[in-house]
């Protein structure tokens, strides 16, 4: 082991997104100065932003800019950065990137290249395992690949097995057997996978195990011959291999087995010379049995609930080690302090088979105040602000959402509190979901494994009932939006457009995203709820008739997003706000309901009060126009429609009239608030 110490005070992330700005605050705070390296895409990215300096690399494909060995090194040298810090994804285990920074003279935040290449190779790693005495799944990894071998190694570990690529990954050239008589089939389809995408047509076999748990341990080696483990996070909650929940410490782990586990993993590290932050992941048995399953030579995305549980920065830890320094903690020094759950943000459609979402954030915005969290319990590491750009180009992960809590209870509470206070417009994504699965019954009983979303996916994803508070909730955020009666900033509780004869009555349409607002007069519309509101007094309660029952109903704006809705004397917190043309409620037990809402009496306050202007609810794509400019209209008729979200909206005549121009054509995009065409009433 070497001992040479490494000074540097420039540090390049070799990365985009979130890590790199994680990685960023954490070098700010020991004084180092940072580079950001970008593509043509993100030219105006945060990390961009806000980084000392930052270099163009290409454009926006990743082959062209953040996988380009040679870019990448030379803007380290034209900033004079003394280390690269690579992140996840991208170059963080790409070894002749390694070698080229050895040669450059740079220093790489990682591991040595001869690491990275003993894991690269699962074959070759689960000897070295077997050697170092790690616990290894029963199978069969030797070098002779002859079929009958093959089928008659599978015959004697017993079925299911599951047959994998030797060099492969991501799913390729994977599949499980779950008997003798389609073990040839398998065996051919899988070489054609491992061939066609690795071109190595070596096989592996293991014991498929029906309901493990992944449960990986954080470790850390020095240059000194120093090794350590940070404990242990369960990560069973995934989608195609890709995990979606964390959480540190694992549920049901004992003492001993926290031990023997965080022991066999430090022995994987020592074996093959690691240096630097690395995770060793393992198959959890049912039985308290577990398995080497392979190790990851880089930072996790999931490494922030080991610092909350440990209260140690590890980027820190990481900058630290490649300086040459010692760790900074020895094993007896480490402790666990409460839970902690990391709730991964995506830009994706969860009802769409989890289809990427791109766009441009209107809104990013975390209110913790609103939601009543300790803001040293939860934090935010994103990549993104408001005004953003989503691009197709990348990962679509936004955010990772963190929380720390005295116990699993406390953390998960937290967790439910937080996602309701993430207010995130303008684009797709999975938080409702992820609200869904925190509140999963099974999920808060940890009866977890990594077929969780499988085994759940009809309860995850059915239709949710929309609950009377729910529809009181947006129907009073609509009349106040209406009525326009109250002295607040609240964007429902403005005054400027009071109608001194204004009507007391008014008639509001309410139905679940997806649904047609048009429908809500017609007498079979069961999806939409019209919500009748009347008050005697500006001050006074509203009188709410949602179909047969009439409620008495106040709402009250608190801090941030927060409101408090008294329904008959009930009086209950929320996460309430406007959203699109939409209101979304949010409650911790329920999760999310959004729910879009139209004014459908039929009160005529004459011409002189209709818009000459019909503006766009929100970001979205114009599909057709359904009238001619100086076509005769009625109110009420639909004039044009808007998709966002890939939802349809069409906008309706404001009253008799006719359209004087549009100013959008289909296939146009618009923005929130731009005009979408001139209109003239009826005389």
């Amino acid at each position: 082991m070497t001992t040479e110490m490494k000074k540097f005070d420039t540090v390049l992330i070799a990365n985009r997104g979130e890590i790199a700005c994680r990685v960023m605050r954490t070098a700010r705070a020991m004084g180092l100065r940072t580079v950001a390296v970008y593509s043509d895409a993100d030219a105006n990215a945060r990390h961009v932003r806000e980084a000392d300096e930052a270099v163009r690399l290409g454009p926006a494909a990743a082959r062209d800019s953040y996988l380009k060995v040679e870019a990448v090194v030379e803007a380290a040298k034209r900033t004079g950065a003394g280390a690269i810090h690579p992140g996840y994804g991208f170059l963080s285990e790409n070894g002749p990137f390694v070698d080229a920074l050895d040669k450059a003279g740079i220093t790489f935040v990682g591991p040595p290249a001869s690491a990275i290449a003993a894991m690269g190779d699962k074959s070759a790693a689960k000897a070295r395992m077997h050697d170092a005495g790690v616990p290894l799944v029963p199978g069969y990894h030797g070098d002779d690949q002859d079929d009958a071998l093959l089928k008659a190694e599978a015959d004697k570990i017993g079925y299911p097995v599951l047959l994998k690529a030797s060099a492969g990954g991501g799913g390729k050239g994977m599949r499980v057997v779950e008997s003798s008589d389609g073990f040839q089939a398998a065996l051919d389809g899988c070489r054609r996978e491992s061939q066609a995408a690795f071109g190595d047509q070596r096989m592996l076999i293991e014991k498929y195990l029906t309901q493990p748990r992944h449960v990986e341990v954080q470790v850390f080696c020095d240059s000194h011959g120093n090794g350590v483990y940070l404990f242990e996070r369960d990560c069973s909650v995934q989608r195609r291999h890709q995990k979606v929940l964390e959480e540190a410490p694992a549920p049901g782990m004992t003492a001993e087995l926290r031990r023997e586990m965080g022991e066999a993993a430090v022995r994987a590290a020592k074996e093959i010379g690691y240096v630097g932050a690395g995770t060793v992941e393992f198959l959890l048995d049912v039985d308290g049995s577990f398995f080497f399953m392979e190790m990851n030579t880089r930072l996790q995305v999931e490494h922030p609930v080991t610092e909350m549980i440990t209260g140690q920065d590890l980027v820190e830890w990481q900058l630290r080690v490649a300086m040459g320094e010692t760790l900074p903690l020895a094993q007896d020094e480490l402790t666990i302090s409460g839970h902690s759950f990391e709730a991964r943000l995506y830009a994706e459609d969860p009802e769409q088979d989890f289809l990427p979402a791109t766009g441009t954030l209107t809104r990013f915005a975390l209110d913790l105040e609103g939601a009543g969290l300790d803001p040293d319990k939860v934090r935010l590491d994103s990549g993104v602000e408001s005004g953003d750009a989503v691009s197709m180009h990348y990962d679509p992960m936004l955010a990772k959402l963190i929380v720390h809590g005295g116990d699993r209870d406390q953390a998960l509470a937290t967790l439910n509190r937080a996602l309701a206070a993430l207010d995130v417009q303008g684009v797709v994504t999975n938080r409702a979901f992820l609200q869904r699965l925190a509140t999963h019954p099974a999920f808060k009983g940890c009866d977890l494994d990594t077929r969780f979303i499988e085994k759940h996916e009809e309860s995850l994803f059915a239709p949710r009932e929309i609950t009377t508070e729910a529809y009181a909730s947006a129907a009073l955020i609509g009349l106040k939006q209406l009525s326009r009666e109250c002295e607040s900033d609240s964007p429902w509780d403005r005054h400027d457009g009071f109608r001194l004869n204004a009507p007391n009555t008014i008639r509001i349409a309410l139905c679940a995203t997806g649904h047609d607002l048009s429908r809500a007069q017609a007498p079979d519309a069961e999806e939409v709820v019209v919500v009748e509101g009347r008050r005697e007094a500006a001050s006074g309660p509203w009188q709410l008739v949602i179909g047969e029952r009439t409620l008495t109903a106040r709402i009250q704006h608190l801090e941030g997003d927060a409101v408090a809705v008294t329904l008959d004397g009930h009086r209950r917190r929320l996460q309430a706000r406007l959203a699109d043309n939409g209101v979304v409620v949010m409650a911790d037990a329920s999760g999310e309901t959004r729910l879009f809402w139209r004014r459908i009496d039929a009160i005529d306050h004459g011409h002189h009060e209709t818009e000459s202007t019909l503006t766009a609810p929100m970001h979205g794509t114009v599909v057709a126009l359904l009238v001619e400019p100086g076509q005769k209209v009625e109110k009420g008729m639909p004039l044009m429609v808007m998709e966002a979200m890939k939802m349809e909206h069409t906008m309706t005549a404001p009253a008799d009239g006719h359209v004087e121009s549009f100013h959008f054509a289909a296939g146009d995009t618009v923005g929130q608030g731009d005009v979408l065409l001139e209109f003239a009433p009826e005389e």
